[in-house]
């Protein structure tokens, strides 16, 4: 649920695409570090230039909640700067050392306002979050929890090569909706086929393809 970097430069000047970035602030972040909480306010997005970071809000019981992951070229945090005196809706915790290219309200509504089709790159995050959204619901209410489980690790792992995932499996359940305890129940049993490899804070993902068999 996040767009790319290309998109959001897509059909500007390279006089104003220099003139974005030489304005933007340069910030790194070590890994488990917070990039921003939720409730805090949203004054910028981000363009994460290398690593990954995870989107989580606090549910009313006071646990967080992961619900998405952004990666390298992706942008997150860009929802906040079309409402005035927004407040962030997520909190951003970086996966791994990550750097990210900040942009402030003021470049982003100036560069609005001298080319337009900045809106309709903000209008097509919206679409892909509502499309996004949907398919998850539809998942969510006729795909086994167990399904989703090893989709979602599929798919993060798809941006590591080597298949070490840095999730926990709270993370992981966040990702797939579901309890802990019936992630750990479905890693456990992975673990047995030796489709992956259980660690402290982590997931290595041994046969990618074993894996994928069972999240049809």
């Amino acid at each position: 649920m996040a767009a790319s970097q290309a998109g959001f430069l897509e059909g500007l000047p390279e006089q104003e695409k220099q003139r974005l970035l030489a304005s933007a602030r340069r910030h790194q972040y070590s890994a488990g570090e917070v990039v921003f909480h939720e409730g805090d306010p949203a004054d910028s997005l981000h363009v994460v230039q290398r690593g990954r970071v995870a989107a989580g809000i606090t549910t009313s019981y006071g646990n967080q909640v992961t619900f998405a992951i952004t990666g390298e070229g992706e942008v997150f945090g860009d929802l906040a700067l079309i409402t005035p005196d927004a407040q962030r809706s997520t909190t951003i915790v970086a996966l791994e050392p990550t750097e990210t290219l900040a942009i402030y309200r003021s470049d982003f509504e100036r560069l609005r306002r001298e080319h337009p089709q900045v809106t309709d790159f903000l209008l097509r995050i919206l679409a892909d979050r509502v499309r996004s959204l949907s398919e998850r619901l539809t998942e969510a209410l006729y795909v086994p929890v167990e399904v989703r489980i090893r989709r979602r690790l599929l798919e993060v792992a798809e941006g590591y090569p080597g298949g070490v995932v840095p999730l926990t499996q709270d993370q992981l359940g966040g990702l797939a909706g579901a309890a802990r305890a019936t992630v750990n129940r479905v890693l456990r049993v992975e673990a047995e086929k030796g489709t992956l490899r259980l660690e402290r804070a982590r997931i290595t993902v041994l046969d990618r393809t074993g894996l994928a068999s069972r999240a049809r």
